[in-house]
């Protein structure tokens, strides 16, 4: 518990600095100590009536916020739901359409720019243009000193990981799915197709970042 402590207070120094940076490149950002404050702080950015929609993220998922969109006063485009790949790709070129857009990152740079890897594009598309805004949930363990340090997060730690929770049916097979390592392949099977550095928010403020002292997602 003792640990916890310093950790959180080390967190909220490094995290508030973060803020910052991300502030000078126009993002809109806060940071908060737990899972419940980032839930409270994305609600309160999401206006009634707005049209929803998210990416494959397990941190928006971890705090509750797909569960309180889903019961609450919005307009969802739910591609979870989907019937079929095609009615899928509908809903998620739909999803470019909407309000606001929910998703993390896969890491982010104590300067303030953020890293993504995606396999088709639908999430990072999102993130650069199309819905009115979008609202990054992201723990301090996606934190990585430098951009560099951040894309090896991302294609090391993010992407090898996530490939193990879509390809755990087995339908899907890369050197990484195996291994647990990035082996920087070419697999028709792989989800590394687009690697994306978002150094400015352009509009300003499109993009609000919520960054967590807790760990989310992976």
């Amino acid at each position: 518990m003792v640990q916890n402590v310093y950790l959180m207070q080390r967190n909220k120094k490094v995290g508030e600095k973060v803020v910052l940076n991300l502030k000078k490149r126009f993002f809109d950002a806060y940071y908060v100590e737990t899972k419940e404050e980032a839930l409270k702080k994305a609600i309160s950015l999401i206006p009634e009536n707005d049209t929803v929609s998210w990416g494959g993220s397990m941190s928006v998922l971890e705090i509750g916020l797909i569960d309180y969109v889903l019961k609450g006063n919005y307009n969802v485009i739910n591609r979870d739901i989907a019937k079929n790949t095609e009615e899928r790709m509908t809903m998620l070129r739909d999803a470019l359409h909407c309000d606001t857009y929910l998703m993390s990152t896969n890491a982010l740079s104590e300067d303030g720019q953020l890293i993504n890897i995606d396999c088709i594009g639908n999430r990072t598309a999102a993130l650069m243009f199309g819905p009115k805004n979008v609202i990054v949930i992201a723990g301090m363990n996606k934190l990585a000193l430098t951009v560099q340090d951040a894309i090896k997060r991302a294609r090391e730690t993010a992407a090898p990981t996530n490939m193990q929770r879509v390809a755990g049916n087995g339908l899907r097979q890369t050197p990484c799915f195996s291994t647990g390592i990035c082996e920087d392949c070419t697999s028709k099977d792989s989800i590394c197709s687009n690697i994306v550095i978002t150094r400015l928010c352009n509009p300003p403020k499109r993009i609000k970042v919520i960054l967590t002292s807790e760990s989310l997602g992976f």
